[in-house]
């Protein structure tokens, strides 16, 4: 049996929520692991580089995508969350944001890696309080 238009948008919505679901676990573990790569690097020098910027990075990005796949789904006047796991996914997206523009004071002081390494494990934590708020 054909679906009708109304069938085929809960689809879709569905759809997007099973992504957002899965994501936020991608992005939660991306973000933990970035955080403990970077403190590692800061911590011994020696294995600094280019790879914690590209982990870091990587993870950051899926954080984004991660607000945005959860705004896309609550567009949707039948999808209804917790406010406080919409709260959790706007204070990420700002922390990326603000992180990214105070970036430049920590570079002075060669402390990058700490910053981004506590910036990350602070994320993967809001973003573990946004989980619980659904599972609730």
């Amino acid at each position: 049996m054909p679906l009708t238009r109304l069938g085929r948008e809960k689809q879709m919505t569905q759809t997007l929520i099973d992504v957002h679901s899965v994501w936020g676990w991608l992005a939660i573990v991306l973000n933990g692991i970035a955080g403990v790569s970077a403190l590692v690097a800061w911590k011994k020098p020696e294995l600094r580089g280019r790879w914690v910027w590209v982990l870091v990075i990587i993870a950051q990005v899926a954080l984004l995508i991660q607000v945005v796949l959860g705004v896309a789904a609550v567009s949707d006047d039948g999808v209804t969350v917790p406010r406080f796991h919409m709260f959790y996914g706007f204070v990420a997206f700002i922390t990326v944001g603000l992180a990214y523009g105070y970036r430049s004071l920590m570079s002075e002081r060669d402390q990058l890696e700490l910053f981004y390494g506590v910036l990350c494990l602070f994320l993967m934590g809001v973003g573990i309080r946004a989980w619980l708020q659904v599972a609730a």
